[in-house]
This record gives C-alpha cells, sequence and structure tokens, in this order.
C-alpha cells in the first residue's frame, strides 16, 4: 500500500525540478519519511492552490523543515503564501515570525536549487520585503539592492528595480544627497538598457527563425504539422521576450521621470567633475557616466565630451559611436560644416555596422538619413530611411521622413505642378498604418500638403483615383486625389 501511494504522489509531483544541493537526499532518510515528505508536498500544493494559505503554511513547514531540496514551490511560492498570511495574521509576534520565514526563503533559496534561483536574485526580494514589513531597516535594505543590482546586473527584474530606485529616492530626501539618486540611475540606465537589449535579440532571433520556417513551409520544405509544432516554442519565446521588453520600458521610463527633479545637467556636471579624475581610467565607471549624462541630455558638458571621447577610442561600440553622431550632427546643424557632416556620416555608419539588433540599425539607419535631409541629400536620406525601414518595417517616423523629402518639390520636364504633394502623402499614410503612435503627426503633415489645382488636372485630363508617374529624382507612381 505504501508503495502505491508512493507512486501516485510521484507522478504528481513529476513535473518538479530538482538541482544538485547541500541536502544527502531528496525526500527523505528512508522510505518513511520520502512517502511522508511527497504526501505533505500534494497537500501543500491542493492547498495552495485553493487559496488556502492557512492550511498551505503547515506542510509548507514540514518540507522546509525536513527536505528542503524536494520541491522549489515551497520557494517559487512563498511570497504569495506569506503575503497573505502577514496580512491576515493579528498577533504581532507571530507576524513577525511569519516575516522571518519569508526572509528566510530568500536566503536559502539559491542553496538548494541553485539552477533555478541566484544569491542576488534572492537578495533583492530580501531587501523588497524588508521595505514592505519592516520600514525601520530601510538602510541595511538599502545595502541589499545594490548588492543584489550589482550581482544580477542586467538580470534584475523590474520589481526589483521599482523597489530600489524608491528606496533610493526617498534617502536622497532624507540626506539631501542627490549622489545617491544619480548612483541608483546610472545603474538602472546601464543595466537595464542591456536586459532590454539582450531581450530584443532574443526576441528578434525568434521572429527570424519563424519567417525562415514559413519560408520552408511556403516552398514546400516541411508541412503544416513541422511549422505548427516547431513554430510553438519561438511564438512562445517572442510573447515572453515582448512583455519583458515593455516592463522594463515601463520600469525605465519611471525611473527617468523620477530622476528629473534630482539630476539637473547642472548637478550631474558638478557631481562627475569632481570624480572625473578618479574615474577616468576605469571604463566601466566612465560608460556609467557618459550614458547617465546622454539620458539626461548633458551633452555639451565638458566632462560629458571628454568621457564620451576616451570611451571611444578605447572600447568602440555601437553606443558611443550613435553618441558622437548626435554631437557632430548637433554641430553641423549650427555651423553647416562639410567636416562636421563627414564625420557624422560615419559615426552613424559605424553605429550600424556595430549594431547588435534590427532595433539598433533602425534607430542609426533614421540619425544617418536625418543627416543627409540636413544636407540636402534627398537620394541618400531616402535610401538611409528604407535602411532603417528594411530593420524596423513599422517605424512610421521613417516614412514622415521620406514624406519630408518629397514635400520639398521636385519638377521636371512634363512633370506636373505639385504632384510631388501625392507622393508625399503615400508615404504619411503609411506613416500612420505602420505606426499608430505618429499617426497624428503624420496627418498633420499631410494637412499642409498642396496638390495640384483642379484646373491642372482638367488640362491633362486627370481625376481623382487615376495613377500618375512622378519622375524626378522621386520615380514613384502615386494616385490622383
Amino acid at each position: 500500500m505504501k508503495k502505491i501511494i508512493a507512486i501516485v504522489v510521484m507522478v504528481l509531483c513529476g513535473g518538479f525540478v530538482f538541482a544538485q544541493s547541500p541536502c544527502s537526499f531528496k525526500y527523505g532518510a528512508n522510505e518513511a519519511d520520502s512517502i511522508k515528505c511527497l504526501e505533505q508536498i500534494t497537500i501543500f500544493r491542493t492547498f495552495y492552490n485553493d487559496k488556502n494559505y492557512k492550511d498551505a503554511y503547515e506542510s509548507w513547514q514540514y518540507v522546509i523543515q525536513h527536505s528542503p531540496c524536494a520541491y522549489d514551490g515551497i520557494y517559487t511560492n512563498a511570497q504569495t503564501l506569506f503575503q497573505n498570511l502577514i496580512k491576515d495574521e493579528k498577533d504581532s509576534a507571530r507576524r513577525e515570525l511569519l516575516i522571518d520565514s519569508l526572509l528566510y526563503t530568500f536566503d536559502v533559496r539559491s542553496t538548494y536549487f541553485p539552477d533555478k534561483f541566484t544569491p542576488g536574485s534572492g537578495l533583492g526580494f530580501k531587501a523588497y520585503n524588508t521595505i514592505r514589513y519592516r520600514k525601520d531597516q530601510y538602510e541595511k535594505a538599502f545595502d541589499w539592492f545594490v548588492q543584489s543590482v550589482e550581482m544580477e546586473k542586467e538580470n534584475t527584474q523590474p520589481a526589483i528595480w521599482d523597489a530600489y530606485f524608491q528606496l533610493a529616492e526617498n534617502l536622497t530626501k532624507a540626506k539631501k544627497d542627490t549622489s545617491i539618486v544619480i548612483e541608483a540611475y546610472e545603474r538602472a540606465t546601464d543595466y537595464i538598457d542591456l536586459s532590454i537589449l539582450n531581450a530584443t535579440k532574443s526576441y528578434e532571433a525568434s521572429t527570424d527563425a519563424l519567417d525562415s520556417l514559413q519560408a520552408k513551409f511556403d516552398n514546400a520544405e516541411i508541412d503544416r504539422l513541422v511549422l505548427d509544432k516547431q513554430a510553438k516554442k519561438y511564438i512562445t519565446d517572442t510573447t515572453r521576450q515582448s512583455k519583458l521588453i515593455v516592463n522594463y520600458r515601463k520600469t525605465l521610463a519611471k525611473i527617468n521621470n523620477a530622476v528629473t527633479p534630482y539630476a539637473s545637467c547642472e548637478v550631474m556636471e558638478q557631481l562627475y567633475t569632481k570624480k572625473f579624475e578618479d574615474i577616468k581610467g576605469d571604463l566601466t565607471a566612465v560608460s556609467k557616466m557618459v550614458n547617465t549624462m546622454f539620458k539626461g541630455d548633458c551633452t555639451d558638458s565638458p566632462v560629458f565630451l571628454e568621457g564620451l571621447s576616451i570611451l571611444h577610442k578605447a572600447s568602440p561600440s555601437r553606443n558611443t559611436a550613435y553618441m558622437m553622431g548626435n554631437l557632430t550632427l548637433k554641430k553641423y546643424a549650427t555651423n553647416k560644416s562639410d567636416e562636421d557632416f563627414n564625420a557624422t556620416v560615419s559615426y552613424f555608419k559605424e553605429a550600424v555596422k556595430l549594431s547588435e539588433t534590427h532595433e539598433q540599425q533602425a534607430d542609426a539607419n533614421y540619425m544617418l538619413a536625418l543627416a543627409y535631409q540636413l544636407k540636402g541629400a534627398n537620394s541618400e536620406a531616402r535610401a538611409a530611411a528604407y535602411e532603417a525601414l528594411k530593420a524596423r518595417p513599422n517605424m512610421g517616423k521613417a516614412y514622415i521622413l521620406i514624406g519630408d523629402l518629397y514635400s520639398r518639390g521636385c519638377s521636371g520636364e512634363n512633370e506636373i505642378p505639385g504632384a510631388y504633394a501625392w507622393a508625399a502623402a503615400d508615404k504619411y499614410a503609411k506613416a500612420a498604418a505602420v505606426d499608430p503612435s505618429c499617426a497624428n503627426d503624420a496627418n498633420n503633415h499631410r494637412a499642409k500638403l498642396r496638390y495640384p489645382s483642379k484646373d491642372e488636372l482638367f488640362k491633362r485630363g486627370l481625376k481623382n483615383g487615376d495613377t500618375v508617374h512622378v519622375g524626378c529624382w522621386i520615380q514613384e507612381n502615386t494616385t490622383v486625389r
């Protein structure tokens, strides 16, 4: 009978993840202990899934005390389990014990399941819950947050970033020391950008794989069954990575808004000027400074310019080339120097070459298109904008840029005066269609166009809906309207 019970329980537990750990056994030292452990795991799962947290807690206690390597769910589900128990507990002493138990799970989970949990993540959630339940220990929690972020780096979860930065903001107010929040901002901009980059690379790899699968299906190289089976993994991954990117971007946007009152360009310049001599030999520290000042639009500062120059010479990357291009483009817009224009084009082409994702390529090519547009090099600007669209087909602002190029005018032999406006309207309409976020901007641009007059249409025997060709450098068919 005991063997039957054990087999049934083990089947129910078949989905558990186990890893090497300090435990000398997974379930128990002997058969009776193992059966008892597996029964308690099953009871815990049943009560937990039914949201009967009080009864689930008794089984949780048994498993973590007797077989801490048996089931990772006692750690994964601890946050939800204990926040409900703590919320309902009226006895202050028992409440403190529950909080202790919750914090303990974050201390030990990476020891018992090192393949699933990391020490840095545990430290971050320990700090998160310390602030939540023991606000008087905020300085200790802040130190844990800093340690956690430096251990996890780009793997730090959005919830930890939110809590860490809120605490940094509160400490800045309490101590009147802006360096606290700026250092937190340094970490956030540096590591969250890397989180987004990694998630984007994974997302794009999966979408490319999906496109390849679809091409094989279209060419009859695989059948529908194979397509659906193989595509499922990639669809799951793109969905997960897309959500991750959205969450990280929301987190970074919140942090950018929160830091604004404390990190003016003047404040950052004073802070970094004082410490620059000490950090300029440390490329990691210089990179954090440069990224922080760039995001804070503090790019005219001498310390930023010197830091960026050091960084780009010592360790050129897509980001340093992109920032250098932005600087020289700003200079070119002011003085129209050929030297600055050529430098701008060179930097943005370098940024394209060093890009790690389609998104980065799109952004760099778009900036290259802006440089050509400012120069009046229409064909080159359009080519760069289309390169941006090749990398990111829904980049509405690239279509707006092409529409703006067309709206400048185009004339030649037998050209219909103002026909270029129809071609421009096509691009503005396309921008609104592929990217709803820029629809208002695109429609405003289109509203300013002046189409050929009715008399001109009458003379040429044209009516609305007819197809015409716009020549000169545009060389596109468009529709009379």
